[in-house]
């Protein structure tokens, strides 16, 4: 039997077997109730359009999909259980007031970030490791559809000449979206969820992150205002520390955040968000991290926290740090501490300076106090591996030197990693700073034994 008379006999869609194999992208089942689904979606809606139903929540909403739901099941002489009464019922629910099938993966507190490639194959991380849901979309239009509904509100918009997106959902959790034509396997989707209630120290203690004298040491960092840069691969949970790092800046401050989406869930009250624009349809009116670090350093900023340094906005930044913005905080993607003053040199030139090396390293080592180093281990398990000290420059090198480290003694047999936070024994040089501060850390603290 050929290839397309297999798929028609098994009821899967596809345009284009050929393609299909080509790309190596995944048939899509057809789902027998979709157009079902769809009829009652759609008197649900002409039964809210009306004034007194636009704030509705799933407690009003219900018993009308329940309502319409029974009668085209009786017009129709369907007979339906009543779990699969429940299940489409829940299903239409999501596809009104949430985001279509990734909405129960949205609401589970396991799931850590959910891929979408393409409508028929969704991936969760959980726990570290990364399964495939048993979920799927119908086709690639729902997907766009649910990418649409994302960033609408947020004056955002995707479509062929702009086929990628960045944006946040209301909880603050970090979408990306790709679409074709770049996106071979169609409408790509990315959400790195973020805890309802943002993490405490305590919280990342319990995780194993970090350990409560990196802790006690940190909180003294940043409590005395020394420049702090977070340092990680991709995924390593960098937003999720500063997010932490951020919660020790003393209420009665001014803190000014800066992001390409607004993810920062900070506990103060005086904070002012700012976040970039993108350029709009005619490729005019773009607002970049460059233009809002130059524009906060008007706004009497005491803090500024910027999500993530990757471009020319590093020099503005360093300059703020150097020129009495003390306590700034912020990210960037390096796998080491020393990787991550090389990327820096790297993004000061991309900001067009004609600045020589040396010239760019002495802004550096003077901006920079201390780098948090953390890693995404084998095991899915976030560790903070060096914390590390700026000292200087010593001829044409800056000088750094690990205050605490993460020694890996091994894996068990169910694979995870085995190690223990450890001190180096060296006291950073500026323990005077903290003292001044009133940062009194204990003797022992930094002892090796």
């Amino acid at each position: 039997m050929s290839l397309l008379k297999r798929l028609e006999k098994e009821k899967i869609i596809v345009e284009d077997p050929v393609q299909e194999l080509r790309t190596n992208r995944p048939v899509q089942l057809l789902d027998p109730w979709k157009d079902f689904k769809n009829q009652v979606h759609h008197e649900v809606i002409q039964a809210l359009d009306t004034p007194e139903t636009e704030n509705l929540e799933v407690e009003t909403l219900r018993p009308i999909v329940e309502e319409i739901f029974e009668k085209k099941i009786e017009l129709q002489g369907i007979t339906i259980s009543r779990s699969d009464r429940q299940r489409l019922i829940q299903q239409i629910l999501d596809e009104i007031l949430g985001f279509g099938p990734i909405t129960p993966l949205l609401n589970d507190p396991e799931v850590n970030e959910i891929m979408v490639n393409g409508p028929s194959q969704i991936y969760v991380e959980r726990k570290g490791k990364l399964e495939l849901a048993p979920i799927t979309f119908y086709d690639d239009q729902h997907v766009l559809h649910i990418i649409e509904k994302i960033v609408a509100p947020l004056g955002r918009r995707i479509d062929e000449s702009q086929p990628m997106v960045d944006a946040r959902l209301p909880d603050g959790s970090r979408v990306n979206a790709i679409i074709p034509p770049l996106a071979l396997n169609g409408p790509t989707l990315t959400i790195r969820k973020f805890a309802k209630d943002p993490f405490k120290v305590e919280d990342l203690i319990r995780f194993g992150t970090l350990n409560q004298e990196m802790a006690l040491f940190i909180e003294a960092c940043v409590t005395s205002r020394l420049n702090i840069i977070v340092s990680g691969g991709t995924g390593s949970g960098k937003t999720t520390t500063l997010g932490v790092l951020s919660g020790y800046i003393p209420e009665d401050e001014r803190i000014i955040t800066i992001e390409d989406a607004a993810e920062l869930q900070l506990r103060q009250a005086h904070v002012v968000t700012l976040e970039t624009r993108p350029p709009n349809i005619e490729g005019k009116g773009a607002i970049t991290i460059r233009d809002l670090v130059r524009n906060s350093l008007r706004m009497r900023p005491e803090r500024i926290i910027v999500g993530e340094v990757r471009s020319g906005e590093a020099l503005d930044m360093l300059q703020a740090m150097n020129t009495g913005h003390d306590g700034s905080l912020t990210t960037g993607h390096a796998n080491t501490p020393r990787d991550m003053l090389s990327r820096l040199e790297t993004m000061v030139l991309m900001a067009g300076m004609e600045l020589p090396v040396r010239a760019i390293r002495e802004q550096i080592s003077s901006a920079i106090d201390v780098i948090v180093q953390q890693s995404r281990l084998r095991d899915g398990s976030r560790r903070i591996t060096h914390i590390t000290e700026v000292l200087g420059m010593e001829g044409d090198v800056i000088v750094l030197q690990d205050i605490f480290r993460f020694e890996q003694t091994g894996v068990d047999k169910q694979g995870k990693v085995q190690g223990y936070f450890r001190a180096t024994g060296i006291r950073p040089h500026f323990m005077e700073k903290l003292l001044v501060a009133g940062q009194a850390l204990p003797e022992n603290l930094f002892s090796n034994e």
